[in-house]
């Protein structure tokens, strides 16, 4: 598996567990699928590759997935990107080797576009009972705001070379 199939794993996994809870119970099921199975998928995908695999934003609904430096770096071009009308499922992922104490580590980014069916918990006019869970859940969020086609965050990968 190459960093692309990961993060096509990673990405097709969660929409689809998004996607049978919202026909389950709506969007505060979907929330769940995000505060307790999207980590567990990145665990499990990280755990089969011996890659650390995970998802970031500039606007966090999760501290634990804060950008470091470069990854910062990376959203805010790709930010930049759709501002400069790329479409925000054509950004092209971004990459980099860094050296650490450690050895080399091969750095990769892909975004994640804020779909129409993002909008109901990461857009501008969220519903009462969907700003409740999100408050009960994740007191410090962020991540509102966003329109359709702008980009909402990045699975990222890490892994030793």
């Amino acid at each position: 598996m190459d960093s692309r199939e990961a993060i096509q794993q990673f990405a097709s996994t969660l929409q689809g567990e998004l996607m049978a809870a919202m026909e389950e119970g709506g969007p505060t099921e979907a929330i769940q699928v995000c505060n307790e199975v999207a980590p567990e998928i990145a665990s499990d995908i990280s755990a089969e590759t011996g890659w650390d695999v995970g998802r970031t934003s500039l606007k966090l609904r999760n501290p634990d997935n804060a950008p470091d430096e470069w990854e910062r770096a990376v959203l805010e071009s790709f930010d930049a990107e759709v501002a400069a009308g790329t479409p925000a499922d054509e950004v092209a992922p971004s990459h980099e080797v860094i050296q650490t104490e450690d050895g080399a580590r091969f750095r990769f980014m892909a975004a994640i576009p804020a779909g129409s069916q993002c909008l109901a918990c990461h857009g501008e006019d969220i519903d009462s009972d969907i700003q409740h869970a999100l408050e009960r859940l994740y007191p410090e969020d962020e991540a509102t705001g966003y329109q359709a086609g702008q980009v909402r965050g990045a699975f990222t990968i890490t892994q030793e070379m």
